[in-house]
């Protein structure tokens, strides 16, 4: 699609850059793996050019749209072959699939730069039913997501995505191939969920996580004061390091611990 084209739907407050490169658009798409499930969510699917590869890979249609622009609505509506009621106009990250009843799906997008880490998030809300997702973040969001212990961008991302993905970062995607062109680079990274056991409290998780990055410079005895009341909790281990020292899996084996003695 011509640039002209793309200008008549770009609008700036939803943070909007078209990939304009089909072969990119290919490999996205080809990077699914369609293992264990046969539905897809697109979110943001924009012109559709992630679109058109997803319906002749899955050529069935168990595909979903997720679009927050009036305009793109329309647009995906005329010159794409799936029924009207697949497209939904939906803020995804106010969006529950357990409205439509879908329990077993794959996530796929080119997700807007400034929402990205929510949106990730909002899959982590519902990764029971999400077993895989592709997704090009900026590339620097990529680099954290992916990141390991030990590293100045190991943080809050690194931790949640890790404890419920395995995370691969896949490419890197160069600014020219976007309408307006992005000021960074860009990245495609894969998530494919970890059948361990997930046997501990979710929301603990997320809670000594944050907290402990939002201090990351203190140790953990320090950080989180939060939790000192509850009985031995001096007893705890990994107290005498800082956030950025423990591994995915230590971070679990903390919040197993806090929570027993709580």
């Amino acid at each position: 699609m011509h640039d002209a084209n793309h200008k008549l739907f770009l609008k700036k407050k939803f943070d909007q850059y078209f990939l304009k490169d089909h072969n990119i658009a290919k490999k996205i798409v080809n990077s699914l793996s369609f293992e264990s499930y046969n539905t897809v969510v697109e979110i943001g699917p924009g012109l559709g050019i992630l679109t058109q590869y997803l319906l002749t890979h899955n050529p069935y249609h168990h595909i979903f749209l997720i679009e927050i622009d009036e305009e793109l609505i329309s647009f995906l509506k005329k010159n794409f072959p799936i029924s009207k009621n697949q497209i939904i106009h939906r803020d995804f990250l106010k969006w529950n699939p357990e409205e439509i009843n879908l329990q077993n799906f794959a996530i796929i997008g080119n997700f807007p730069y400034n929402i990205s880490s929510q949106i990730l998030f909002h899959i982590l809300r519902y990764n029971q039913y999400i077993p895989e997702c592709i997704g090009m973040f900026q590339k620097e969001v990529a680099k954290r997501i992916t990141s390991h212990q030990g590293k100045r961008t190991y943080g809050i991302l690194s931790v949640l995505v890790q404890t419920f993905y395995d995370v691969k970062y896949l490419f890197t995607v160069r600014e020219k191939v976007f309408f307006p062109i992005p000021n960074v680079q860009s990245a495609v990274i894969s998530l494919k969920r970890k059948n361990e056991n997930t046997n501990f409290n979710k929301s603990m998780l997320f809670q000594c996580v944050k907290i402990a990055f939002n201090q990351r410079r203190k140790k953990l005895k320090n950080s989180l004061q939060l939790f000192k009341h509850i009985p031995n909790f001096q007893k705890i281990p990994f107290l005498n390091k800082r956030a950025e020292e423990l591994s995915v899996k230590e971070f679990l084996q903390l919040t197993k611990e806090i929570e027993i003695r709580k």
